[in-house]
């Protein structure tokens, strides 16, 4: 916290008579925090490439925000409250700062917003996040490059046609659905209804082939009968997602569900999260034993905290931090860096992990 707050006073604070000490870009310039056409109670400021940052990721991999803020007004969410309105970062300053990192070594790009889908809708920019996706493909260094929160309205056949065809981009889909039960999914004001959710998901399997679909719900909201709850549990064992995170109802207050009566007891919210994950499990079990024999690329995210001799390792199809993980077994660590791509075997699973031998090393580094 010392050094936060030092850092900070170094580069924005206020002065010793109260006076603001303005934010600079690393050119010398101020940041502007506001803008005169929007509300003055809403956030409007959004970084840029000139904006100075710190890895807080291993050197190989680096988060990069398209956008900042929602327009969404979803009911257990406080988000447009607390961010302002959805506001696009310029394809230019995007793509310079992707060649800075990737000038600094990073080799997966993870590009991240409250809608990543939305990118550009805000300006009137139709196609805008295929044609970043196809520029970004051209920027030398990078391996992958990863989108997380994607959103069910938004995805067109455009960004899929950018993400099938472009070989660097993952073929990776991160759509958090939140539930599939339509009174549910109506009472927490989101779009759309498990009939349009699975002509979606059906939709991004034909377009994309081999894509890795991941998902969240939220289970215990307001109303949420047993009945919704198998519907949800039905819904999840027939699309077979590949990752599902299960969240419980929180009951926040500043969210239009706080009018709601959080009419569902704890221990039930607790009960079908983890009868859902249960299920889960179940399915990725089965898809990860048929994984074995496969010959696949990873990346080495460095030694496992379980064993010195064990590496940890990611498909194309698992983000950082999210998702399972691939183990490297029947190998030296010292041969590898964190950061390598390497080719490998799946040997074995373990729950939701795989097990996997190198077959080669320093494919890249």
């Amino acid at each position: 916290m010392p050094e936060i707050v030092g850092a900070i006073g170094e580069r924005g604070a206020r002065g010793a008579r109260g006076s603001i000490i303005p934010l600079l870009r690393s050119n010398g310039e101020p940041i502007a925090l506001s803008h005169p056409s929007r509300p003055s109670h809403l956030p409007t400021y959004i970084y840029d490439s000139d904006t100075p940052r710190l890895l807080a990721t291993p050197r190989h991999y680096a988060y990069v925000k398209i956008a900042e803020g929602c327009d969404y007004k979803c009911a257990f969410c406080i988000i447009p409250k607390l961010r302002g309105n959805y506001r696009s970062r310029s394809h230019e300053s995007i793509v310079r700062e992707a060649e800075t990192l990737a000038a600094r070594g990073v080799k997966e790009l993870l590009l991240i917003s409250q809608d990543t889908t939305f990118y550009g809708i805000d300006h009137g920019e139709r196609g805008a996040l295929a044609r970043l996706l196809r520029a970004l493909n051209r920027v030398e260094g990078f391996e992958w490059i990863r989108m997380l929160y994607l959103y069910p309205t938004t995805i067109t056949d455009e960004v899929l046609d950018a993400m099938a065809e472009s070989e660097k981009v993952c073929k990776y889909v991160d759509l958090p659905l939140q539930h599939a039960s339509d009174a549910v999914l109506k009472r927490m004001k989101r779009p759309g209804t498990r009939g349009s959710y699975e002509k979606l998901l059906d939709r991004i399997r034909t377009r994309v082939p081999n894509v890795s679909l991941r998902t969240t719900f939220i289970v215990g909201f307001p109303g949420e009968t047993e009945a919704d709850s198998t519907d949800l549990e039905n819904f999840v064992q027939a699309v077979g997602f590949d990752h599902v995170g299960v969240f419980t109802y929180s009951h926040e207050e500043g969210t239009s569900a706080h009018e709601l009566i959080d009419d569902v007891p704890a221990k039930v919210k607790a009960a079908r999260r983890n009868r859902l994950m249960k299920q889960q499990q179940r399915i990725v079990s089965r898809m990860q034993k048929s994984r074995v024999g496969q010959t696949v690329r990873l990346v080495v995210d460095g030694p496992a905290a379980e064993h010195d001799l064990v590496l940890r390792a990611r498909l194309e199809g698992q983000a950082p931090d999210i998702d399972p993980l691939v183990y490297l077994t029947e190998c030296d660590p010292a041969e590898f860096a964190t950061g390598q791509f390497i080719q490998a075997e799946i040997v074995g699973s373990r729950g939701y992990d795989l097990l996997a031998r190198p077959l080669e090393v320093n494919l890249s580094a």
